[in-house]
């Protein structure tokens, strides 16, 4: 049963969204993104992790802007979404210093894709066929954006997610361990996968 049978729509992202959006991407990376807002914490003095990411979200510009944003609605609720941004060619390599937690994350992209940074469907409404049509939705922004292939991180532990990804023509191209941290969910490798369009 697709997203008709389920009375599921599919829409651009608002501002009015972004909090939302903050909540879906922490389920979605796992504990990650909770890492990334934990290190922002200086320049965003009394606030709360979750209240970092809403603010990002609420950007007009960037990669973590809610207008890179599609969400899945059913009965006024927002049950999931799919955010991408262009992975661009780097021209050179950065002298800075990258944090040894997120190193394997910055490593891990595929230059010239465009990039799934974030797909859930809540709890509830997975299984239902939703995931596939999300991809299909990312799909037909790949094209539309003259993109031949679509990139994304996945944690091998996540079973669920890699079956779908698999099922959905995407194949892993590389790996890279986890480096463990109290606030990520997993250990063991994450995986990169990439698909055509």
């Amino acid at each position: 049963m697709g997203a008709k049978g389920l009375g599921v729509t599919f829409r651009a992202a608002t501002r009015e969204d972004s909090r939302r959006i903050t909540e879906l991407f922490r389920i979605s990376s796992d504990g990650v993104v909770d890492y990334v807002w934990s290190t922002l914490a200086p320049q965003y003095p009394g606030l709360a992790p979750i209240e970092i990411g809403a603010l990002r979200y609420a950007l007009e510009e960037g990669n973590f802007s809610y207008r890179n944003c599609v969400v899945a609605e059913r009965d006024g609720a927002v049950i999931g979404q799919l955010c991408t941004y262009p992975i661009e060619a780097s021209a050179e390599e950065s002298d800075e210093p990258s944090d040894p937690v997120l190193e394997p994350y910055e490593r891990l992209e595929i230059p010239g894709t465009l990039y799934i940074s974030s797909l859930v469907v809540v709890e509830g409404f997975r299984g239902r066929g939703l995931g596939a049509e999300i991809l299909a939705i990312a799909r037909d922004q790949a094209r539309e954006r003259s993109f031949n292939a679509l990139s994304l991180l996945v944690f091998e532990q996540n079973t669920g997610a890699v079956r779908l990804y698999e099922r959905q023509g995407f194949r892993e191209v590389d790996r890279a361990p986890v480096v463990p941290h109290p606030l990520i969910h997993h250990t063991g490798d994450v995986l990169l996968m990439a698909a055509e369009v």
